[in-house]
């Protein structure tokens, strides 16, 4: 029963920990995003202002509008799809941020799948 006792104050200090979010940081900027593809890495740098970003992907820009929801959520939508599959908007939410980084999740608006990623901010 000590131990219990013992115990909660430790529980309720973690409770409080609230992961770190800036996102209004990273609402405009020059950004990279790196991952892999069948153990090959592949890198994608992407420009963004409140209401655009533009993307340079494997040598292709493409350019989607963005309609931010809150200051840690946005929604892409691309102005030129290619195909069906573009057409579909995008949800993007910062899950937490460091100083240059932020983690998130995304997915198409609609889908239960989400998957998540690391962008670093590499020029204001």
């Amino acid at each position: 029963m000590k131990k219990i006792v013992l115990l909660l104050p430790l529980l309720s200090l973690l409770s409080c920990y609230d992961a770190e979010r800036n996102c209004k940081d990273f609402k405009t900027g020059k950004f990279k995003f790196e991952y892999e593809v069948d153990g090959i890495k592949k890198t994608a740098i992407f420009e963004r202002n409140d209401s655009i970003e533009i993307e340079t992907f494997e040598g292709k820009t493409d350019t989607a509008s963005i309609r931010w929801v809150n200051d840690c959520e946005y929604v892409l939508l691309k102005l030129h799809p290619k195909n069906m599959a573009e057409e579909k908007a995008i949800g993007m939410k910062i899950l937490t941020t460091t100083k240059k980084t932020y983690t998130f999740e995304f997915g198409m608006v609609g889908s239960d799948g989400k998957q998540r990623g690391t962008v670093t901010k590499i020029a204001d």
